[in-house]
């Protein structure tokens, strides 16, 4: 039997570029801003039309529908009302706590919605 000296990487490296196109593929990002709301950088952009319905997360937590202030039971409440082919843009201050975020993802992903974009800065 014959002994390898070294080890053949090019099966791992096919498999990084199909995850890699994967991800690549599946991501939309859209960079705008509707608030003064410092949202992280990105090198990788790409400009979509404007959404529908604009959500925003200020560095306190505090939730915004376009401008305006909204609580989460009355969001809850607004999405009720919307079509699940409504499509949503999330501006997220980067210095605001990740569960508020995720906490928004989870409630439109309640809801059936399916078209979100995630803003960020080029």
């Amino acid at each position: 039997m014959k002994k390898f000296d070294s080890i053949n990487v090019i099966p791992f490296v096919d498999i990084l570029l199909v995850l890699l196109t994967i991800v690549l593929m599946t991501s939309t990002f859209i960079a705008k801003g509707i608030l003064p709301i410092d949202v992280p950088k990105s090198a990788s952009t790409q400009t979509l039309e404007p959404s529908s319905v604009v959500l925003s997360i200020d560095e306190q937590g505090a939730l915004f529908l376009e401008k305006s202030p909204i609580s989460h039971e009355a969001l809850q409440s607004h999405l009720e009302t919307l079509a699940s082919e409504t499509r949503f843009s999330i501006n997220c201050a980067k210095q605001a706590p990740f569960e508020f975020f995720v906490a928004l993802l989870d409630m439109l992903n309640a809801h059936h919605f399916k078209s979100i974009d995630i803003v960020i800065e080029k």
